[in-house]
């Protein structure tokens, strides 16, 4: 028998993602066969999964706290945002168009049945799926057609615990208000409720609770703590990455421009991790520090825009200066296209079709193209012989003199490009970083020791995470709420 159980916010950031991540963890120790389910998600921090797709990393990481690898059927519909108002649609792990926010609010419900699919299919691998709900169900003038929150738990036939954030103020309104706009048949599936991020003495909040119970009928679940070790965790929105900076800490300054696009910048949590490296995000106000030792380009969803963010922040005068002063510049995938001679776009696939040039600090030229490269690979370093792993996720093709300089080798293929003197290197693959080996041999050019071990510590930050739930979150009546899978359901509403 497959139960399953939803998780839905008062609002986006209520930190949905976390008390997932660690019900599953804590489930997972109980025994129990748990995986996680998104209907859909909307990030650019894209996982690749072991069956060729990608998913919001997110839920890359609940797979994580569930001991399997992440899969496309845990996330179903990603969101992939490109531009102010458009975003490329990823369907069960593959790209099936771009859409503009409009046109995706009418056509929403049409991706109900894959939606459905992939929710049965996990569940049938499983004793318990653990859903999360994206944003808010009282977003009413979302509610036609939803497959992110209420449609889905009552096309599938879901119950929900709601969950109110009491950091940002308003706890109390947030819950009932959420129980007062929704319509009846939505309200039937709340089956109970759980406050996040408390600080300080919970008994002050007891009357608080209690008054939540008696205005919506609905039990508490738990009162739970601000969770310290959160910042452990691999990020999940750029949001997220000024939080993980370093900034004014002592040892390698490494400085990161944070472009509007920015997207697959897991390998900066490594890097923070670090006790000799100071990671500084740069806000598009601020120049790039000059006393940098090294600037990380890190990935964009959108290259060619986010290219033209970076000259109008002026960083691009001040990487050409960091060089000029002997610095060093690190870029992956968007980041090491920017670096290259031009970009060229004759599909128009991120715009107008055309060709712009590029910092040019880097003796390559790219050509974006349809096709999407995506694989898990393993590789070595071969400057320090170091073993690594990582993942592409890009479109395009880089080639020029300096990619017969290689700095790496991926599933025996030699990867990236490097400048006559060394201190310009770009490459495809992300996650380099989390390779305690690579990244300590890598700091080691900037004299900085390496002491951080960063699976470790991501394992270590979940088992807390999972006492943490056992503590303050009532494990057992969610199992009691959980309700078994009904196969045949096929309601969309």
């Amino acid at each position: 028998m497959t139960r399953a159980i939803m998780i839905q916010g008062t609002g986006s950031n209520v930190g949905k993602s976390m008390i997932v991540a660690g019900i599953i963890r804590a489930l997972t120790r109980r025994g129990l066969a748990v995986r996680p389910f998104k209907p859909q998600n909307m990030s650019n921090n894209a996982a690749v999964t072991s069956d060729g797709g990608e998913i919001g990393r997110a839920q890359a990481l609940q797979a994580r706290a569930a001991g399997v690898a992440p899969h496309t059927d845990m996330n179903p519909i990603l969101l992939k945002p490109q531009t102010a108002t458009g975003a490329q649609i990823i369907v069960q792990g593959k790209v099936a168009g771009h859409q503009e926010a409009h046109a995706f609010g009418r056509n929403k419900s049409a991706l109900m049945p894959a939606v459905l699919q992939s929710f049965h299919r996990l569940a049938q691998s499983c004793d318990l799926v653990v859903i999360e709900g994206a944003g808010s169900p009282a977003e009413t003038n979302l509610r036609a057609g939803d497959i992110a929150n209420m449609g889905f738990a009552r096309a599938a036939g879901v119950p929900v615990v709601l969950m109110g954030d009491i950091d940002r103020g308003g706890v109390i309104a947030q819950i009932v208000g959420t129980q007062a706009v929704l319509e009846d048949a939505d309200n039937a599936l709340i089956k109970a409720f759980s406050v996040n991020k408390f600080r300080g003495d919970r008994s002050l909040f007891d009357a608080g609770r209690d008054d939540i119970v008696k205005r919506t009928g609905w039990p508490c679940l738990g009162v739970i703590p601000w969770f310290d070790q959160a910042g452990r965790l691999p990020a999940e929105d750029v949001m997220d990455l000024p939080s993980r900076a370093r900034s004014g800490g002592a040892g390698c300054i490494v400085a990161v421009p944070q472009l509007p696009r920015i997207s697959n910048f897991d390998d900066l949590d490594p890097l923070a991790s670090e006790p000799s490296v100071d990671l500084r995000i740069i806000p598009p106000d601020q120049p790039l520090p000059a006393d940098a030792d090294l600037i990380l380009l890190v990935g964009s969803k959108s290259t060619i825009s986010d290219l033209a963010a970076l000259r109008a922040a002026g960083w691009d005068i001040d990487i050409a200066a960091h060089i000029r002063r002997g610095g060093h510049v690190l870029g992956l995938c968007g980041g090491y296209q920017m670096l290259g001679r031009s970009i060229s776009d004759p599909d128009g696939i991120e715009g107008p079709a055309g060709t712009v040039p590029g910092l040019a600090h880097l003796d390559v030229e790219t050509v974006l193209a349809p096709k999407k490269h995506l694989s898990l690979k393993t590789g070595i370093h071969p400057e320090s012989g170091t073993l690594l792993e990582g993942y592409e996720i890009h479109l395009g093709e880089t080639t020029g003199p300096d990619c017969s300089r290689p700095w790496l080798k991926f599933d025996e293929t030699a990867e990236g490009a490097a400048s006559k003197n060394g201190r310009v290197l770009g490459c495809y693959m992300h996650g380099i970083f989390s390779s305690d080996t690579f990244r300590a041999a890598f700091l080691l050019r900037f004299g900085a020791q390496s002491s951080a071990r960063y699976d470790t510590s991501v394992e270590d930050t979940l088992d807390a995470l999972a006492d943490h739930m056992e503590a303050y979150f009532d494990l057992g009546t969610l199992l009691k709420i959980a309700k078994e899978v009904d196969f045949s359901a096929q309601r969309i509403l």
